[in-house]
């Protein structure tokens, strides 16, 4: 980084994914495949522009990443797991039997290590969800709970902690009430899982009105299969529509959108999108848990990742699980779910188009300002030694724009 006579910082050759700032004619630069190209221009710690580039670029500079799915009470555990290996119930059975033995050192060991593994990957937004038992007095916090909102005050991570409960439970009003409440002292995300509950729509009503009481914002679980017959997504945008529930709503996996016509696919998805309801794309699990038989799978699991963008509907990636019953391996590094999702479902290149997904559309998604490029403070941008952004995505070392090291050549 150089300084000049006029009090600006300026570091020269960078790229910048065009999908990444906000305004890219104001920004300036000079268009090259899927980014801009200039000598980035920094005005009291903040991207103000580009100027005409005076070297060869060959760094990337994007916006911190953001992880809106995982399972941080869950992750490493499943060196000690039993029957490993099998659908969605079959992974639940294993988990919750690893559960009953979790102590707060257990806990804090595995769930730290995935804590560390988000900030090296370059995140600087998580949201983790936690489980909730069905059965006990909703007002008392796992103790996942308290100990994930520990970890998280004491790091340099926003990390949103969403409970998560069946929707079944929370037909009766006053669990419910008990849970939001509970939810809210710690300012949480209100979470449920929604799969073929027959008092699954009393379950949304109650969340939904407890959500508009209490300001929470929600985020679902949903049709987590292939089963035909799972409507819980339609469900819960109805839901949302019917209360004109303003407030944040994130819905993961969606799997069973894969089964729908085009025509079901396009009313759902405007749906969504009048609603302002998000969907994060899971292809970690996904791939590993659905489409389970005898031999070979022959169907992604996926959701509706293109049809969803294309009407409008604002979707994201998650890691979801990693190294749990859910999913024996996988890491806490947004990239590699965008290579994996690039496989997966198609995505295309330019890849700079796809960078929103772990990034400016997943902090939509979580309910969170937007971070581009441009405007944004150093400490909220990234830099990577590469050319273009299929090196950035596939493994280039990312480091903080803040650090010293980050600004010299």
């Amino acid at each position: 980084m150089t300084g000049g006579k006029d009090g600006l910082d300026r570091i020269a050759g960078v790229l910048v994914p065009v999908s990444l700032v906000s305004d890219p004619v104001a920004f300036g630069g000079e268009r090259l495949d899927d980014c801009l190209v200039g000598d980035l221009v920094l005005q009291e710690g903040r991207a103000v522009r580009l100027e005409p580039a005076t070297e060869q670029a060959a760094r990337v500079v994007l916006p911190r990443l953001t992880e809106p799915h995982v399972h941080l009470d869950k992750c490493h555990s499943v060196h000690r797991l039993e029957n490993v290996g099998g659908n969605l119930k079959a992974a639940i059975k294993a988990q919750n039997a690893d559960m009953k033995g979790w102590t707060e050192m257990d806990v804090r060991s595995r769930a730290g290590r995935g804590i560390s593994e988000l900030l090296a990957s370059g995140c600087g937004a998580v949201r983790t969800h936690v489980d909730w038992s069905d059965d006990d007095d909703p007002s008392v916090e796992p103790l996942a709970w308290a100990v994930l909102h520990e970890l998280g005050e004491d790091s340099d991570l926003l990390l949103e902690c969403a409970a998560l409960i069946d929707i079944g439970a929370l037909a009766d009003s006053g669990h419910a009430r008990g849970y939001a409440r509970a939810i809210a002292h710690r300012n949480g995300v209100l979470g449920a899982f929604v799969f073929d509950q027959p008092e699954r729509d009393e379950g949304l009503r109650n969340v939904f009105r407890e959500a508009e009481r209490l300001g929470l914002k929600l985020d679902f679980h949903v049709d987590e299969g292939l089963e035909p017959g799972l409507d819980g997504l339609e469900r819960i945008a109805d839901a949302a529509l019917a209360v004109g529930f303003g407030g944040s709503i994130l819905c993961g996996h969606a799997c069973s959108l894969a089964n729908c016509a085009e025509s079901d696919v396009a009313r759902i998805a405007d749906k969504l999108a009048e609603a302002g309801i998000a969907i994060t794309v899971l292809p970690q699990t996904n791939l590993y848990l659905q489409d389970r038989g005898q031999g070979t799978p022959d169907r992604r699991g996926l959701t509706r990742l293109h049809e969803l963008r294309g009407r409008g509907v604002t979707v994201a990636l998650g890691a979801d699980n990693v190294r749990d019953a859910f999913c024996p391996v996988g890491r806490h590094d947004p990239r590699h779910v965008l290579s994996l999702a690039v496989v997966a479902a198609h995505l295309d290149p330019p890849l700079g188009d796809h960078l929103p997904l772990i990034t400016t559309a997943a902090r939509r998604g979580m309910g969170l300002p937007q971070l581009t490029v441009d405007g944004s403070a150093v400490e909220d941008l990234l830099i990577c030694d590469a050319g273009d952004t299929s090196d950035l995505i596939t493994g280039a070392e990312l480091r903080s724009l803040s650090e010293k090291r980050s600004l010299t050549r």
